[in-house]
């Protein structure tokens, strides 16, 4: 696509033409992006999706990289990667101001060690802050919304704008952010102070039960489906039996439904198969529409 490069070049951004995602997803699936940037503050920021906007670029932006399936055959456009300079958390009081780009379980984790509770749910959900507050990410009864006070984002004309919890719209895994042309930079959440110990002790139990029910250390995206509640997707997929099933290199996991594993340079098209494969599967069977929580990079991106 003519004019990116130059552009990028123009304003100073970190890039890297035809880039291999592969260490920059968390299922390492291979596909490249056209331009794969690195930002390294807001305004950098701004001026970059300025120009996305006005010209239409195909573009996405990855966080930790868990959540997303990158297609074989790579992304046009612009992949953006926010840099460590989002990665910062701050606790002030019973208020933590948290980047977009900082893992969300090393969020936990540390306002535990401060003795403030409302996360302790999060202790073993993968992924950025960014992409746990878009996707309103939950587990043992709770979820971001019940602790999130704000928001800053960059609007769909490019420009910081900070909104309020009641102006997100959460639902069950899910937020306006993914409706609009929106970047969330960072999020404030408001915690409650309580018993340090009893904090940390909840906060490690519900890690350590993520790490015995869940294959975090294999090469996954996470959940790949969404509850459709009262049922949960893993349950309804291990009742046929499909643990441990496998397209190519790519496996529902055996240690939970719900995980389809990389077991060494799995395709894409791998993963979409045994996608489908569940799909068609408890549709047949329980009747029973499963939609995907993974979210699917295209070939043509995300429209600016």
């Amino acid at each position: 696509m003519t004019g990116i490069k130059e552009k990028l070049q123009e304003l100073k951004i970190d890039f890297i033409e035809n880039a291999s995602l592969k260490r920059y997803n968390t299922w390492k699936l291979s596909g490249n992006a056209e331009f794969l940037v690195h930002i390294h503050t807001a305004e950098e920021l701004s001026s970059l999706y300025k120009y996305i906007l006005a010209n239409s670029i195909p573009y996405f932006i990855i966080g930790k990289g868990s959540n997303i399936l990158v297609p074989d055959e790579g992304v046009k456009g612009i992949v953006i990667r926010l840099g460590k300079e989002f990665e910062s958390i701050k606790i002030n009081q019973n208020f933590v101001v948290a980047g977009a780009a900082a893992s969300f379980i090393v969020l936990c984790l540390n306002v535990a060690k401060e003795g403030l509770s409302g996360l302790e749910f999060g202790a073993g959900i993968p992924g950025s802050v960014g992409g746990a507050v878009t996707m309103n990410a939950g587990a043992h009864g709770s979820d971001v919304s019940k602790v999130l006070k704000e928001v800053k984002i960059l609007d769909e004309t490019g420009n910081i704008k900070v909104l309020k919890n009641e102006e997100i719209s959460f639902s069950y895994r899910k937020s306006i952010i993914q409706q609009k042309n929106w970047i969330v930079l960072e999020a404030t959440f408001e915690l409650k102070s309580s018993i340090k110990d009893d904090i940390v002790r909840i906060t490690n139990e519900n890690k350590e039960y993520r790490l015995k029910t869940q294959p975090l250390k294999e090469a996954s995206c996470g959940s790949v489906f969404k509850n459709p509640l009262p049922e949960y997707s893993g349950n309804l997929i291990e009742k046929l039996g499909l643990k441990g099933y496998r397209i190519g290199n790519a496996q529902i996991s055996e240690k939970h439904g719900n995980f389809i594993v990389n077991l060494g340079d799995a395709s894409s098209k791998d993963v979409v198969s045994l996608i489908k494969l569940a799909q068609e599967k408890v549709q047949e069977q329980y009747d029973i529409q499963l939609n995907p929580e993974v979210q699917f990079l295209t070939n043509l991106g995300k429209k600016g």
